[in-house]
């Protein structure tokens, strides 16, 4: 108890008599002080005393697409610890094949009498789902926010990173390392976040090598799985055609288009390049170190609470995208093209 006293004190800056009373619930404790220990109980991992406890301002829905991209699991975190920052309770509904759909999970969510929800990677983003689902949901008046996707045919606030600007990071680094066959792997073509990456690739290649855009969408790009399986198979595709460097629109792919190199006996980046996208959790710590287009993944999460939170408290915010800039990160995936010999 003492060690425990020590630790809390020193994270908020105050005396172990001043967590004692805190702990404890005797009066004289400024509240301000109060906070600051209840803060460091949570990032020091302590429960807080059941008398402690802030009663939830609700249940907020978090509906994600499968956990085994750690991008997911990240954004999920990212969005749960901002409810419980501002006092509501995060309920985790996860879509997985053959489990509960999209539409069944809101309807389960709806009748827990959550506050709101959150979609993440949902169907808002399929060009081909019926987007009634979304204007139902608003008729029953549950407020909603939709993270990576957009269709104008909602009316909701959208969260999103460029997508269009990623692929321009990513191939003037390749171009800039004199890489000029670049291919891209990426998901099923009616996925919005697809078709955004398709035209911000085209744009840069054909602006940065001059080559025809038929002949890009037609030579360059390969679709696949958001898998390290589909990515696997894309970049070999890729490399059949020739491509010395290849940019994949996930993380996961990327790591199959590295192992698609190895089974050629080429090495990573002397035998060929490659640059992911989401800089998710433990990326920088593969072999080699994956150069990778980050996702904006806290200020995302964030806004898509911010943004929900001022809907359910009836001061919502303009129904439109909200667009983050990703950032390229270098690390050891990629290395000199043909153009400047080996690295």
């Amino acid at each position: 108890m003492t060690a425990r006293l020590a630790d809390i004190a020193a994270q908020a800056g105050v005396s172990e008599a001043t967590v004692s009373r805190v702990l404890n619930g005797k009066p004289g404790v400024a509240s301000t002080t109060r906070e600051s220990v209840l803060a460091a109980l949570d990032v020091l991992g302590y429960e807080r005393p059941v008398k402690l406890r802030r009663r939830s301002a609700g249940l907020v829905g978090l509906i994600t697409p499968e956990l085994e991209n750690p991008i997911f699991p990240a954004l999920a975190q990212v969005i749960g610890q901002a409810l419980t920052r501002q006092g509501y309770t995060p309920v985790l509904a996860t879509q997985t094949p053959g489990g509960s759909t999209e539409d069944e999970l809101t309807e389960m969510l709806v009748d827990r009498g959550v506050s709101g929800i959150i979609f993440v990677s949902g169907l808002h983003a399929d060009t081909t789902a019926d987007m009634q689902r979304y204007e139902k949901l608003r008729a029953q008046g549950v407020p909603f926010v939709l993270v990576d996707g957009f269709s104008p045919q909602v009316q909701a606030p959208f969260i999103s990173p460029d997508d269009r600007a990623a692929m321009q990071l990513a191939v003037t680094h390749l171009v800039s390392l004199g890489h000029t066959r670049i291919g891209l792997a990426l998901g099923p073509r009616r996925f919005v976040p697809v078709l955004r990456k398709i035209e911000g690739f085209v744009k840069a290649v054909r602006d940065q090598l001059g080559l025809d855009e038929r002949r890009i969408e037609s030579e360059l790009i390969q679709h696949s799985l958001y898998t390290l399986e589909g990515g696997q198979a894309a970049a070999s595709a890729l490399m059949d055609r020739g491509c010395t460097a290849v940019v994949c629109a996930s993380d996961m792919m990327a790591l199959g288009a590295i192992r698609a190199a190895r089974q050629r006996g080429l090495e990573v980046p002397d035998g060929i390049s490659v640059v992911g996208f989401d800089d998710s959790p433990l990326i920088a710590f593969t072999d080699p170190p994956l150069t990778t287009v980050r996702k904006p993944v806290p200020a995302m999460g964030q806004a898509a609470v911010r943004t929900l939170l001022e809907e359910i408290g009836g001061t919502p915010a303009p129904h439109s995208e909200f667009v983050f800039m990703p950032e390229l990160v270098v690390r050891g995936s990629t290395a000199a093209g043909p153009l400047h010999g080996s690295p």
